[in-house]
């Protein structure tokens, strides 16, 4: 029954070497509003993930685009299996599956790129129970644009910039990151110009709202555009296709300055044998100077620019201000300046250390490259013959197309009119570069999927005042107040949750389930904190009575006391005495008054625990409103609650597990005769704090326990189930006045 208050949703990111399956999980905003701190209800939801909830296979979803209906049992069937693994089988019909695909299908002819994705649709709602209410929406090719703008919704998300935005101003009131992507077929940018910028090109700009815990709305103002066709692979090929033109008189072989010296390959990149090709031929010559020289062109500098300024391919870009917008890079410009080329430890990308290293390494002539990798081990080897041309694309895009300035992280912060102790923690995070590579966030994988999944997460939180004037999701910038034409939703609501065999939910449902909201962990680890509370208490107790009565003597004086005036009360309400039910009445307070005085009863059976049918470990200990409340790691409080599905006492009484475990519990929680001797002296305002307030309340039961008539009409256990017939019709019990 736990995990009730988690979401779940799947995203399946088509690229164009693989498809990669990512499982998010964040908690259900109705119940994340329980105990939410005022920071929680100033961010966005909390999302979460790990590294077994992603899954790839290869090749990409592009390559079935002529043989369509092997697409779902061929490919993603494996990706389904592995998310049904993770998620639970009674949450999976409430679960969103979205498949996006990027460069790799924007390629394909338009027909192709319909019929593919009208057949994942299909197989999806024929094989699996996952929410897929709209096919267009969560089954489609997306653009760069809209790439590029979740991947810079991950990033700001993953690093603080939108719930902690003080801790990041980068000046002028700026506190977002900029966002590079580059895979092997397109690259996107995407950032927040500063004020100026954002005013003189307000129509280039995207509008994003997101919508944090409170229900309040976030909007901000974002400018994001693809180069399709600039991805390493596609940036390959067309400096291939160069070279051939460059060199169309050699015969046969063409020399290659991106390649290491002695390396031959086809026009494809496959290693071969100088002794047994006749084909055209690419070898190395290792002059990474000259190959920065031959990819130059590559970037289209020269294409006329209709709306100034341009960057790359005479596409227009608002100016970058790099003294507020620091860019993070993800996949190619992590890979391809961790890689081959080392510096996993570096906090920052530094382009004087990082060409040396890549001069250095293809200069090397290629026979010693290739005796340094393991044998067998053909992944390592196609990255090394890559790693020049790669190297030499990420320096051309990065300092000639997009502009980031060529210096190392001292020389560029020391221009920044900033204190010192202010670079060093700057240097310390690696906020403060105009540049960054990353792969992972705080453990987190930045991938624009993440992005995606917390607009759809943020869609589900109920809009403040119940009034949903402001949806989440993105549009262009072309109105101030309401949402634009083209605006596309997040696609989430926020309606309650549907559990399987209830589709519709309701507020007083999920109410009914908040106890079990509790992962396992969460339970077990509420049950040792009460029932340790509840053991000192016990022993405090049990030692300040062991000092009291510690001599035998004064031990001796207060029970005959009790046992003289227990007698008189007795005489006074029953003169002729029932001595068939003596011994059992001489069970309830004498027995507890023989342990604790050290007397032993000279006559009578032995007490014995009459419980009703059941099981003793299922009952619950009663409290009153709030007792024994605990807080949910997670922000959840629990509530102790009437339904016999609820929480065992091992689980939910602050004391009770304590108590019961020690055996206390059961001295007092007894079913009494109808004319037990002693029941006016367990009321009665010369009993002992102990016996009125202290063990009584600790032994109250919710039920399972039968409850005297007498002490239900005194509000202990009033919740238990109804005691014996015997009782009810007791002539002598009447109702206490109040």
């Amino acid at each position: 029954m736990g995990g009730k208050k988690w979401r779940w949703g799947v995203i399946l990111d088509a690229g164009s070497s693989g498809t990669r399956l990512h499982i998010y999980r964040w908690k259900d905003a109705r119940k994340a509003l329980k105990n939410a701190t005022p920071e929680d209800l100033r961010s966005l939801p909390k999302l979460m993930t790990e590294k077994k909830w992603t899954k790839k296979i290869r090749p990409g979803v592009s390559t079935f685009g002529d043989k369509v209906k092997d697409v779902g049992p061929e490919h993603l069937q494996s990706l389904i299996d592995h998310a049904l693994s993770i998620i639970p089988a009674e949450k999976v019909h409430d679960t969103p599956i979205f498949l996006m695909a990027t460069a790799g299908m924007r390629l394909l002819p338009e027909a192709q790129q319909t019929a593919l994705t009208s057949e994942i649709c299909s197989y999806l709602q024929r094989n699996t129970r996952f929410s897929l209410p709209d096919c267009d929406l969560h089954v489609q090719v997306i653009q760069g644009e809209t790439e590029g703008l979740y991947g810079w919704i991950a990033s700001n998300y993953l690093l603080g910039g939108f719930d902690h935005p003080d801790q990041h101003q980068h000046g002028k009131g700026h506190h977002t990151y900029g966002f590079l992507d580059m895979g092997g077929a397109s690259a996107q940018i995407a950032f927040a110009p500063n004020a100026t910028e954002a005013e003189k090109h307000w129509n280039d700009l995207k509008l994003l709202r997101l919508r944090t815990l409170d229900g309040n709305p976030r909007e901000y103002r974002v400018f994001t555009t693809t180069w399709l066709g600039f991805g390493v692979n596609q940036a390959r090929e067309s400096y291939v296709r160069h070279l051939e033109d460059r060199y169309a008189d050699a015969a046969g072989e063409l020399p290659d300055p991106c390649l290491p010296k002695g390396l031959r390959t086809t026009l494809e990149g496959n290693l071969i044998d100088r002794r047994k090709t006749r084909t055209a031929s690419l070898v190395g010559t290792g002059q990474f100077e000259e190959c920065l020289r031959l990819t130059y062109p590559l970037l289209g500098k020269d294409k006329p620019c209709e709306d100034n300024p341009c960057l790359i391919n005479g596409q227009h870009v608002p100016a970058i201000d790099f003294d507020v917008n620091h860019f993070i890079g993800v996949s190619e410009y992590w890979h391809t300046t961790h890689g081959v080329f080392g510096g996993k430890g570096d906090q920052a990308y530094d382009f004087a250390t990082y060409q040396k290293r890549v001069k250095d390494f293809c200069g090397r002539d290629w026979q010693s490259i290739h005796r340094g990798i393991p044998s067998g081990n053909n992944f390592d080897v196609r990255l090394a013959q890559e790693a020049c041309f790669k190297a030499a694309w990420l320096i051309n895009v990065l300092h000639e197309g997009i502009g980031v300035p060529r210096i190392g992280f001292h020389e560029g912060l020391s221009k920044a009119n900033v204190s010192k102790s202010a670079l060093e923690a700057a240097k310390q995070k690696g906020f403060a570069d105009p540049f960054k590579p990353v792969d992972k966030i705080d453990g987190v994988e930045v991938s624009w999927t993440l992005g995606k999944m917390v607009l759809y997460a943020a869609g589900q939180v109920p809009p403040a005042g119940g009034n949903d004037r402001y949806p989440v999701g993105f549009g262009s910038n072309t109105v101030d107040v309401g949402t634009p034409p083209d605006f596309q939703f997040a696609g989430s609501s926020w309606e309650p949750l549907r559990f399987a065999g209830n589709q519709t939910g309701s507020a007083a449902d999920a109410d009914a389930d908040d106890d079990w909201d509790l992962d396992a962990e969460d339970i077990l680890d509420r049950a040792k904190a009460h029932s340790t509370t509840g053991f000192f208490a016990f022993v405090a107790i049990l030692l300040l009575f062991l000092w009291f009565f510690r001599k035998r003597d004064r031990r001796m004086r207060v029970y005959g006391s009790v046992k003289s005036l227990l007698r008189r009360h007795h005489h006074h309400h029953h003169p002729r005495g029932r001595p068939g039910k003596g011994g059992a009445a001489r069970g309830g307070l004498a027995g507890l008054a023989s342990k604790l005085f050290g007397h032993r009863p000279s006559s009578g059976p032995a007490y014995e625990r009459v419980m009703e049918e059941g099981d003793a470990d299922r009952f619950e200990l009663a409290s009153s409103s709030g007792a024994g409340a605990g807080a949910d790691p997670d922000g959840d409080a629990y509530d102790l609650s009437d339904s016999s599905d609820g929480l065992s006492s091992s689980s939910k009484s602050p004391s009770g597990l304590g108590l019961s475990r020690l055996g206390l519990s059961s001295g007092l929680a007894t079913p009494v005769e109808q004319h037990h001797p002693y029941h006016h002296a367990l009321l009665s305002p010369t009993s002992s704090a102990l016996d009125r307030a202290g063990l009584v309340a600790r032994t109250e039961s919710r039920e399972r326990l039968t409850v005297p008539p007498h002490l239900a009409l005194a509000g202990v256990g009033r919740r238990s189930r109804a005691a014996s017939p015997t009782l009810l019709k007791s002539p002598r019990l009447s109702p206490l006045e109040t």
